[in-house]
């Protein structure tokens, strides 16, 4: 599923180096459902980046899916994002003159669908997120719970294998957290790879992987199949 070896990435802020990933080497099987945890300027973020393919590394080998992503072009990077990452925002960025379904849409008008086949496809996911109801509402219209799994819609609109999201639950409160953490552990239940990037540890520890990032590097990566 994912593969990467050797992982550098620097950035210039004035006359320092700041080295936000330091030789990092990750696999990842389909299916697994992993938690980076790590205080601000661990370097999380930036992995998240790197493996949502919204970043390239200076050096190291990135396969995805057993696509080598460092031979591809910025075209075939965004064809290769669109069909097999999903991405869940603790802001949601979700298009706020667009309603709940037409977010959830987006992608594949993006992608070329057809309006019917787009159809039932949204309306199969809105009625699994518990939001049909709420289809025809703005963002502002919508509860922070609402809004997150909207933006949990338009990630798994495409059938992605792969959802990466970071600090979902960081915006709402601990109703509204449990029931996306549920919605997306059920997504993984059903064969999805899970990445959750946090700072919360209590968030983090549900996950069966766990691995903990400090100063850009993996401090550690450990396994637990008893894990929550």
């Amino acid at each position: 599923m994912i593969k990467i070896s050797g992982i550098q990435r620097t950035f210039i802020l004035g006359d320092s180096a700041v080295h936000a990933l330091e030789n990092i080497n990750l696999h990842i099987d389909p299916g697994e459902y992993l938690s980076v945890m790590g205080s601000s300027g661990s370097g999380k973020s930036t992995l998240l980046n790197m493996l949502g393919l919204l970043d390239r590394p200076d050096e190291g080998r990135y396969f995805l899916n057993g696509v080598d992503t460092q031979s591809l072009d910025e075209n075939e990077r965004a064809r290769l994002r669109r069909d097999q990452i999903g991405f869940v925002f603790q802001s949601y960025h979700l298009i706020p003159r667009l309603s709940a379904r037409e977010n959830v849409e987006m992608p594949l008008m993006l992608a070329g669908i057809p309006a019917k086949k787009r159809r039932a496809s949204v309306d199969d996911i809105l009625e699994k997120l518990g939001i049909a109801h709420r289809a025809h509402h703005l963002p502002n219209q919508l509860s922070g719970g609402e809004r997150q799994r909207v933006a949990i819609g338009r990630s798994i609109i495409m059938q992605p294998t792969i959802i990466l999201a970071d600090e979902p639950t960081g915006n709402l409160d601990s109703r509204s957290g449990a029931e996306v953490t549920d919605i997306l552990e059920s997504l993984n239940r059903d064969g999805i790879t899970l990445l959750i990037v946090t700072h919360d540890n209590s968030m983090g520890e549900r996950a069966r992987r766990r691995v903990r990032m400090i100063d850009g590097t993996i401090a550690s990566d450990q396994t637990d199949d008893q894990a929550a």
